[in-house]
C-alpha cells in the first residue's frame, strides 16, 4: 500500500506532445489530477510541442528524451534511467511507441504498475499487434478509448479480457459550450456564410479528399456554403491544388492548424468527419459539446457516440455521395439538424466531461495502488 502522507509519484509517457487526440487527452487527465494525492511527471520520447506549455502552466514536470527515431532502442534505456531515479509507483503510457518503450523500461526500472492506453492505430499494423502481444505480459491494465477498440484488442490483439477496460475520451464542456464565434473573414469567409468544417490531420486516415469530392456538387446547389479545412498534414498541398481546379474554389479555405477550435466550431454550421477509421475522435465530442451538427462516417467510436438520426448523421466510409446527400439534408432541414445537435450536447454534458473522465482514472490508479479515500 502506498504512503498517503505525501503525494504519490506517478509517471506518464507519450511518443510526442504535438496537439493530437491522445496527446491532448494526456494533458487533460494529468492537469486534472488532485495534486495533494498525486505527483505526476510526463515523459515525451521524441521532443517538445505546443502542449508542453499547458503542462508547464499547471506545474507538471516534463522530461523530453529527444531521440531522433521512435524505433531507437536507446529510448528504452534513457527512459529506464529516468524511472529508476524518480521511482514512480505507476507508469501510464500513450500511443504505440511509448507503450512499447514504457513497458520494457518500466520492467527494467522495477515499476510495480504499468498501464497502457490502447488506441486505434494498433488496429491497422500487424507488426504493432505482434509487439503488443509479446510485451503485454508486462502490463497490469490496458485502457481502451471505446468498446470497439477493446473488442479488437481482445480478439485480434490477444489481450486478456481481465486486463482490458474502457474509459472514453472526454471534453472540456464549458470551454466549447461558452465559446464566442470566431471571425472567419481572415480566411475569406464572409459574415453570415454557412460553413462546413473539417478539423483534423490532413492525412489518408481522415479521408479529406472524400469531403472535397462531396462538396463540389453540393456547392453548385447551395451557393451560401463554404468549406473550411482546419489542420495540417501530408495531403494539404494536394488538397489545395485540387480545390483550386474546382468551380467553387473561392469557397474552399485552408486555415492550417488553429488553437481556437471552440471558437471555430461556434462559427461553423456543421462538422464533417469523413475518416476511414477512428477510435474515439475528440473532434466529434468537441463538436457535440459545441452544439454543432455532426456528419460522420460510421466508424468505430463514433457509432458509440452517435445513433444515426438521433445525435447526428452517419454515412458509409469512402462514399462521398453519401456525404453530399447529408449536406443537402442539412441545407434543406436545418431545424432537424439543430435538434440532433442539442440531443448530442446533452449527452456529452451528462457523460463525457473531462472532469468525470479524470475521476475514473483517479479511481483506477487508487485501486491499483490500494489507496483508500
Amino acid at each position: 500500500m502506498a504512503d498517503q502522507t505525501r503525494p504519490v509519484p506517478i509517471a506518464f509517457c507519450i511518443t510526442g506532445l504535438q496537439p493530437g487526440g491522445a496527446e491532448r487527452a494526456l494533458v487533460q487527465i494529468v492537469t486534472r489530477l488532485n495534486r495533494e494525492r498525486w505527483a505526476p511527471v510526463v515523459y515525451s520520447l521524441t521532443g517538445a510541442g505546443p502542449l508542453v506549455e499547458r503542462l508547464d502552466a499547471a506545474g507538471i514536470p516534463t522530461e523530453i528524451l529527444e531521440v531522433q527515431s521512435t524505433w531507437n532502442v536507446r529510448i528504452i534505456w534513457k527512459l529506464a534511467r529516468k524511472l529508476k531515479s524518480q521511482k514512480p509507483l505507476l507508469l501510464q503510457t500513450f500511443l504505440f511507441h511509448a507503450n512499447l518503450a514504457g513497458r520494457l523500461a518500466g520492467k527494467l526500472a522495477g515499476i510495480p504498475h504499468i498501464v497502457s492506453g490502447i488506441r486505434v492505430s494498433e488496429k491497422r499494423k500487424n507488426g504493432h499487434l505482434l509487439l503488443d502481444r509479446f510485451t503485454n505480459r508486462l502490463v497490469e491494465l490496458n485502457i481502451c478509448v471505446s468498446q470497439s477498440v477493446a473488442d479488437f484488442s481482445i480478439q485480434q490483439g490477444k489481450l486478456q479480457a481481465s486486463k482490458v477496460t474502457v474509459i472514453p475520451n472526454g471534453v472540456d464542456f464549458e470551454l466549447f459550450d461558452e465559446a464566442e464565434p470566431l471571425d472567419l473573414s481572415p480566411w475569406g469567409i464572409p459574415a453570415g456564410a454557412k460553413v462546413v468544417l473539417f478539423a483534423g490531420r490532413l492525412d489518408p486516415q481522415k479521408a479529406p479528399h472524400d469531403l472535397l469530392t462531396a462538396f463540389e456538387p453540393f456547392a453548385q446547389e447551395a451557393d451560401d456554403f463554404h468549406l473550411l479545412f482546419v489542420g495540417e498534414g501530408p495531403l494539404k498541398a494536394e488538397l489545395q491544388q485540387k480545390a483550386g481546379t474546382l468551380t467553387c474554389a473561392d469557397r474552399i479555405h485552408f486555415s492550417g492548424w488553429q488553437a481556437q477550435v471552440p471558437q471555430l466550431m461556434r462559427a461553423a454550421t456543421c462538422l464533417v468527419l469523413p475518416s476511414l477509421w477512428e477510435g474515439m475522435p475528440n473532434v466529434v465530442l468537441e463538436a457535440m459539446a459545441s452544439g454543432l451538427p455532426v456528419i460522420s462516417t460510421r466508424v468505430d467510436g463514433v457509432s458509440e457516440l452517435i445513433q444515426d438520426g438521433e445525435q447526428g448523421t452517419l454515412v458509409a466510409t469512402g462514399r462521398p455521395a453519401e456525404i453530399q446527400q447529408a449536406l443537402r439534408k442539412l441545407s434543406t432541414q436545418p431545424a432537424r439538424f439543430i435538434e440532433m445537435a442539442e440531443t448530442a450536447q446533452d449527452l456529452v454534458k451528462n457523460e463525457f466531461t473531462w472532469d468525470s473522465i479524470a475521476d475514473r482514472y483517479d479511481q483506477i490508479y487508487a485501486q491499483m495502488l490500494s489507496l483508500e479515500d
